[in-house]
């Protein structure tokens, strides 16, 4: 695989995250929990910035080595700030396929980054990692991550039963408890490459 490199389009640059990320990784997360977390587990309500260190060393040392994901920094172009991240998870390397997600901070949500980044990204599987198809599925009740999916060019391919465990607040909205959910799928091929384009 390929190594990792920085992506831009318009406002949204896509690059490897980096050990002095954390305090920005930490304070985007923060922001987001009530968003991200009933979706996303590692974006739990006692997220601290020592979970944001480990992971960021953790995508170091795998950069150093072959890559089996690829994860990315969503950036602004222009001043640099830290908006999410998105990558592609599970590369299977017989059949070529990926599973590709995304994150946006709350405060930066609906301004199209999500799409663009999921735009970005797929363009560089399909083209410079040559994947056959990328995967991107989502709770049937993450109506968000569907509009991205959908913003993206991917094509919705059906419904995939108890295919993901999330989270939700309890009738007291008191505590969170894990459900299991149905999840939409939707795919990226390279014949799809056109609806990438910006």
């Amino acid at each position: 695989m390929k190594d990792k490199p920085n992506l831009v389009s318009g406002q949204v640059l896509l690059r490897p995250c980096r050990p002095d990320d954390a305090a920005d990784l930490y304070a985007a997360a923060r922001e987001s929990i009530a968003e991200v977390y009933p979706w996303m587990p590692w974006c739990h309500p006692d997220y601290s910035i020592e979970e944001s260190r480990t992971w960021l060393a953790q995508q170091c040392e795998e950069r150093s080595q072959e890559s089996t994901e690829y994860s990315f920094a969503i950036t602004d172009s222009g001043d640099g700030s830290f908006l999410g991240g998105c990558g592609m998870r599970y590369i299977n390397q017989v059949d070529r396929v990926v599973n590709l997600g995304y994150w946006v901070r709350t405060s930066r949500t609906r301004q199209g980054i999500a799409t663009t980044a999921t735009r970005l990204l797929a363009r560089f599987g399909l083209e410079e990692l040559k994947l056959n198809r990328i995967e991107i599925f989502a709770s049937i009740d993450n109506k968000a991550s569907q509009r991205v999916a959908e913003k993206a060019g991917a094509t919705r391919e059906g419904i995939l039963r108890n295919r993901l465990v999330v989270r939700e607040l309890s009738p007291d909205n008191m505590v969170y408890r894990e459900r299991v959910s149905d999840a939409v799928m939707f795919s990226l091929i390279p014949q799809d490459l056109t609806k990438l384009l910006d």
